[in-house]
């Protein structure tokens, strides 16, 4: 995959990630019972996305005639923000219908370890 498309996928996911910030502090409230754990979830989920974004971001605008960047990198930050966030969003909303989905909270985990690790090399 090339930069542009990390480009486009990381605005996308930091303008996502902002609008979800907004909705966690001033909506989601009302939506969970104002439960507290449920907010801080969903407030890190959000947080997350927003560090992967700007990740992407500076990763994929280093020219690639200076790129050392291991071909791995971008794609595991990219899934590991989907996977990690995404599914904490949606535990936070509706945990029984999405309970099957709660492994995959902590392989979007390992996956964002990896996209890390994987700069490294």
């Amino acid at each position: 995959m090339s930069s542009p498309l990390y480009w486009k996928a990381a605005s996308i996911m930091g303008a996502t990630g902002v609008g979800l910030t907004a909705f966690g502090a001033h909506g989601l409230g009302k939506y969970v019972n104002n439960d507290a754990t449920k907010l801080k979830n969903w407030s890190m989920a959000a947080h997350f996305q927003l560090l992967g974004s700007v990740t992407l971001l500076v990763l994929s605008s280093i020219p690639p005639s200076v790129r050392r960047i291991h071909p791995a990198a971008m794609p595991l930050i990219l899934s590991g923000t989907a996977c990690f966030s995404g599914t904490i969003y949606l535990l936070t909303l509706k945990r029984e219908q999405f309970r099957a989905l709660g492994p995959v909270t902590p392989l979007g985990g390992l996956l964002l370890i990896g996209g890390w690790a994987s700069l490294l090399l």
